[in-house]
Parts: structure tokens; C-alpha cells; sequence
């Protein structure tokens, strides 16, 4: 089973690593905008939830949660923003992907997120070619919404 730890300053040079590795960079685009964001984190991106995913006590991936509202983010589509979250998740070291790690880690942010009393809904929009990501989400009981191409998944 994983776990998720705050992210903090010692995990910075990983996130980076993780960032530019070809299975990683291929889905997490802007990769200095993905820096930005962890090294603001305690200032201008409060409202992001950042962890480190741990299995065994080794650190293996990242995750965060956000309310979507906070983001600014306009592709929810006709989707209500009030109660709305989403998540972003990576598996940064090759030897734990395939293995039922990404669904694990979906769990373990929903979990956070129904702690929230307002959280209604989650909603995710991986890329369409990321089929290992859009196949994980079903996995996890997401549902895709064809007419605002997302994923979506009620509390």
C-alpha cells in the first residue's frame, strides 16, 4: 500500500529528476512551470495539496489535489465548480509503473478529498493518448464525460 507525505524542500531535487524522465516528460509538460509551482508552495500555491508517494518507505511518485475553483482553470466543461477537485498524479520511477501503484494513489487522494465537506465531485482531464492514466481513472470508478472530455467521479 502507498503513502502520501507532504512534499517538503528535501524532495524538490527528485521532483525535478522525476520531471524529466521520458515516461514523465512525455505527460507533464513545462516542467519550470511544475518547479514554480513546488518551490511557491508555501506562498503563492497554497490552495495545491503536494505529496510524495511512498511505497516502502521509498519515495516513488507525486500527487496533489486542489479545489478546482482555486486553479482558475476553465475545462470543466458544464461542469458545476462549486464542490469540484482534481488531482494530478506520477509514477517518477520506471520499475513501479504497471504494478497497480496509479490506482492506489487515485484512492488515496480521493480519501483526502472526501475529508473536505464541501467535495462533490472530482473531475480529470489526462491527455486522450495517455491510455494508462484514462484506463487507471475507470479503474477507480471515474466516468468519462464524452461531452466536456473529462473524467469525472461523484462523492
Amino acid at each position: 500500500m502507498v503513502m502520501l507525505r507532504a512534499l517538503n524542500d528535501n524532495d524538490i531535487a527528485l521532483f525535478k529528476k522525476w520531471l524529466y524522465t521520458p515516461h514523465v516528460a512525455a505527460w507533464y509538460h513545462d516542467p519550470l512551470d511544475w518547479i514554480d509551482e513546488i518551490e511557491k508552495r508555501n506562498s503563492n500555491f497554497t490552495w495545491l495539496n503536494h505529496f510524495i508517494v511512498e511505497y516502502k518507505d521509498k519515495p516513488i511518485g507525486f500527487c496533489q489535489y486542489y479545489e478546482y475553483f482555486n486553479s482558475g482553470e476553465t475545462w470543466h466543461g458544464n461542469i458545476e465548480v462549486s464542490g469540484t477537485y482534481s488531482i494530478d498524479y506520477m509514477i517518477g520511477e520506471i520499475e513501479y509503473l504497471g504494478k497497480g501503484f496509479g490506482k492506489q494513489i487515485i484512492g488515496a487522494l480521493i480519501g483526502k478529498i472526501k475529508i473536505h465537506e464541501n467535495a462533490k465531485r472530482v473531475i480529470v482531464q489526462p491527455e486522450p493518448e495517455n491510455k494508462a492514466s484514462c484506463k487507471t481513472l475507470l479503474s477507480c470508478g471515474f466516468e468519462f464525460d464524452s461531452e466536456n472530455e473529462i473524467y469525472i467521479s461523484l462523492l
